[in-house]
Parts: structure tokens; C-alpha cells; sequence
């Protein structure tokens, strides 16, 4: 019960990642706001853990106000932000991807982390304290070739994750990221291009562990880092990616 009395936004946590979050929260005693723009999966995860659901775009400014009212109608400012929202696009030369598709990753994985930061840091520093966490990814450590604007997108997400806990760290206010490797999660089949045993043997041949990371995994790392157990920590980028980045 290490997030016993804490109220906590997941974005993202109708599938994947962020729905192993979010369960670990509610296991952990967190009140949680399961969102995501997928309402049904939201609903759906929020009613397995006891949580409350929300749609939410988080490219959109307002979309994300939005959400941020029904948190503190439902139970106040929260105490924990993860950010873990995130796209790809499809494996493809640099020079090809389009650019609607560069738009909207870096809608979707950069500027997601500004509008929720501008919605809620108001709160936390008022009160004096606060966590946020950013999902970012090996990608932005250790790249893979034909994923470049993806790639660079979640590096730009860990140079804000050290920016942010700098200049939030006077008010009380963590910031983190967890850095996992391709995982079982929906965006699998779009880092490979094609899901076939092929693919997923070349992927996992780049993990030392040898194998991919699990939702449970994500859930583990990022109740410690929201946690007090991690009150000495800010501005890390835990690589949560089975010797990956080694």
C-alpha cells in the first residue's frame, strides 16, 4: 500500500502499459483516473480496478483541461501524473514518413507532456508537492533504425523529464521517466512493421533477458518511482528494458 491515500491520472491506460500502471496503482491504495481516448477501454479498466475512466485526447489542450476537471471533481488535485500516452508510426526511412505522421507523434508523445504539465503543475506546486512520471522509451536511448521521428520523440521526452524535475524540484514536485523496451502491448505490431515469429526473434534477440517487457513490469517500476520509497529520486531515466540499452 505504498500509494495508500494518493490520487493518480494515467493517461493511456486503456491497454497496454498504462493499464498494468494503473492496475499496480489501485493495488498499491491509489485512487485512479483511467484515460484515455479509447472511452470503452478506459471504462473497461476502471471498472476492473475501481477506478474512475475519462476520454481524453492529449494533444488537445482543452481535452486535457477537460479531464483534469472531472479529477478534481471525482477526488481532487492528484497527487501523481503518469504520462504515458504514446504513438509510432510505421517503420519507413526518415526521409518517408509523412508528415502528418511526424505531427502527430510529436503531438502525441512531446506536446501531451507540456499540456498536461501546464493543467496540472499549477495544483501540485499550490500544494507543495507532487509526481510526475513520463513514459518514454529505449528508443530514446538506443535507437533502432526506420523509427527515427519516433526515436527522437521519446528522446526529447527524457531531456523534458530532467529539464522539468530541475525546475520543479523547489516545489515539491518529482519528475521521472521509465525508459521500457517493445512490449506485448498494441504498439508491438507497429515498431516491427509486421508481427510474425521472424520479426519477433530479431526483436528479442536485442534483449538480453530475452524477452519482452510485460505490463506488470511497467507497473512495478513506476509504483516505486511515484512512491515516498523514491523521495530522494528525480530526473532519472530508469531503463526498465531487460539489459536492452546495456
Amino acid at each position: 500500500m505504498r500509494l495508500a491515500g494518493k490520487r493518480a491520472i494515467v493517461t493511456g491506460a486503456g491497454s497496454g502499459f498504462g493499464a498494468g500502471i494503473a492496475r499496480k496503482f489501485a493495488t498499491e491504495g491509489a485512487e485512479v483516473l483511467v484515460a484515455d481516448i479509447n472511452a470503452k477501454s478506459a471504462t473497461a479498466v476502471a471498472e476492473e480496478i475501481g477506478g474512475l475512466a475519462c476520454r481524453v485526447d492529449v494533444s488537445d489542450g482543452d481535452s486535457v483541461a477537460a479531464m483534469l476537471a472531472v479529477a478534481i471533481a471525482d477526488f481532487g488535485t492528484p497527487d501523481i501524473l503518469v504520462n504515458n500516452a504514446g504513438i509510432t508510426h510505421l517503420p519507413s526511412f526518415l526521409e518517408d514518413v509523412s508528415e502528418d505522421d511526424f505531427d502527430r507523434v510529436f503531438a502525441v508523445n512531446c506536446k501531451s507532456v507540456y499540456l498536461t504539465a501546464r493543467a496540472l503543475v499549477p495544483g501540485m506546486k499550490k500544494r507543495g508537492s507532487g509526481v510526475i512520471l513520463n513514459v518514454a522509451s529505449t528508443a530514446g536511448l538506443s535507437p533502432r533504425p526506420k523509427l527515427n521521428w519516433y526515436n527522437a520523440s521519446k528522446g526529447w521526452m527524457i531531456t523534458a523529464t530532467k529539464a522539468m524535475a530541475v525546475e520543479l524540484a523547489p516545489s515539491g514536485i518529482r519528475v521521472n521517466a521509465i525508459c521500457p523496451v517493445a512490449g506485448e502491448t498494441p504498439l508491438l505490431s507497429s515498431f516491427m512493421g509486421e508481427d510474425t515469429p521472424e520479426m519477433r526473434a530479431k526483436f528479442l534477440a536485442t534483449i538480453p533477458i530475452g524477452r519482452f517487457s510485460t505490463p506488470e513490469d511497467m507497473g512495478n517500476a513506476a509504483a516505486f518511482l511515484c512512491s515516498d520509497d523514491a523521495s530522494m529520486i528525480t530526473g532519472v531515466a530508469l531503463e526498465v528494458d531487460g539489459g536492452r540499452c546495456i
